[in-house]
């Protein structure tokens, strides 16, 4: 925030003093990169080429005729209605982690609820993904190459000068044997339910029953296999963030919880959560909203300028990078009344005409707005229902807490609990 506070909403740097950059967190200039003209703003590099390469051609990574023809394909299956039945599914993945997590705690006082929670939002992933695989070391193992090429991606990002020697040292040779490693397991979770003719009402399902209007084929092997890695790294990644901060901001705020579990008791009684009492948990949802604006997991995205562009005056010449800084733009207070400060009751649906188009964009926003953000609403209240009515928490290192924002928004050193 420190060069918004001194340049204002937008401001120009330089990369290694030569590539001009810009920085923003206006609502009406990242409007207009993600909607109005957006198609002369392309994904960077990072997204195309270095994720590609590990993680396939899926959605997040690609641009122009075959992005629109995937999207088209697959946005039915994340519609509300069509992610109902993942309701019990998820119930009783959380239900099962958090017995994991009792008996943890039974054994030592602290835990690291950001580990938790990543745990949390990868079994909720695999089984939303593929719901009868059962084998818990091929996902663990499924799990553990995921992370592993997330932080040499991570390592790319950050120092790109040594980049040779990721080649030389053979770095990018066992990324490469990991990520084929990895694709291999998802084609054998494909290939076994090919042959299998009983429905399981899961993502999975979804994804083999899509079919191409034009042709009304399905998608071939590696598109399956590419769209699921894609699902399982940007999935559970930032879902898991999310659910960390979330407690995070709930140990400082009790009378919330409190809120919460009234609304648990008055809305579901005693009974299991179901699809129908989703929207009646409003409140909840609004913590989960308000949690996502204060720490936002996509806490900044890149485009680049196709050609030369303007904006209100600003001139954007091509190749130009433009970062539009959701965290920014979430704590100005020209759009949020006491930015800083944790209030679900900013969004009661009373109050939501009152914000301004993209001043609120936890999942992005335009035609590539995350495809999977009715996912995550729902998996998010699911998991804080679910998990106030048997705990709460307290936290143990709150000074230690210092946002770390890599590819995306975490706790530098995890997020410190004891049981309450």
């Amino acid at each position: 925030m420190e060069g918004i506070d001194e340049y204002g909403p937008t401001y120009a740097s330089y990369l290694g003093g030569a590539e001009r950059i810009i920085y923003t967190a206006d609502p009406g200039l990242i409007q207009y990169i993600l909607q109005k003209n957006q198609k002369n703003f392309g994904k960077s590099r990072l997204q195309t080429k270095v994720l590609s390469r590990f993680a396939g051609k899926g959605l997040l990574t690609v641009e122009g005729d075959y992005w629109r023809q995937q999207r088209r394909l697959i946005q039915p299956g994340f519609h509300k209605e069509k992610l109902s039945g993942l309701v019990t599914i998820m119930v009783s993945v959380i239900d099962a982690q958090l017995n994991l997590l009792e008996a943890k705690f039974a054994k030592q006082p602290v835990v690291n609820i950001s580990e938790e929670m990543m745990d949390m939002a990868f079994q909720i992933v695999a089984k939303s993904l593929f719901n009868t695989y059962t084998e818990a070391e091929e996902l663990k193992k499924l799990s553990n190459n995921i992370t592993d090429i997330q932080r040499f991606v991570i390592k790319q990002v950050r120092q790109p000068f040594k980049i040779p020697w990721y080649y030389l040292s053979g770095q990018f040779r066992d990324a490469d044997q990991t990520a084929r490693d990895t694709r291999k397991i998802l084609q054998d979770f494909i290939n076994t339910r090919r042959q299998e003719t009983v429905e399981h009402h899961d993502l999975l399902d979804m994804l083999l029953s899509a079919r191409y209007e034009d042709t009304g084929e399905g998608m071939t092997d590696t598109q399956l296999v590419d769209e699921s890695l894609i699902f399982f790294s940007a999935g559970h990644e930032t879902s898991a963030n999310a659910l960390a901060w979330t407690w995070y901001l709930l140990a400082e705020h009790p009378e919330v919880v409190t809120k919460i579990r009234a609304e648990i008791k008055t809305v579901l009684g005693d009974r299991a959560p179901a699809f129908m009492d989703l929207p009646n948990l409003a409140y909840t949802m609004q913590v989960v909203q308000e949690s996502l604006r204060l720490y936002p997991p996509a806490w900044i995205m890149d485009r680049i300028a196709l050609e030369d562009d303007e904006y209100k005056g600003l001139k954007i010449p091509k190749g130009t990078m433009i970062f539009p800084f959701i965290y920014g733009v979430h704590r100005l207070s020209d759009y949020w009344e006491n930015p800083d400060t944790f209030d679900p009751d900013r969004f009661e649906k009373s109050k939501m005409k009152e914000r301004a188009a993209f001043s609120y964009l936890p999942f992005g926003g335009g035609p590539r707005m995350c495809i999977g953000v009715n996912f995550a609403y729902m998996e998010m209240q699911l998991v804080l229902v679910q998990t106030l009515r048997r705990m709460s928490f307290e936290l143990v290192n709150k000074e230690a807490v210092i946002p770390q924002p890599l590819i995306t928004l975490r706790a530098a050193d995890g997020i410190k609990v004891k049981k309450v």
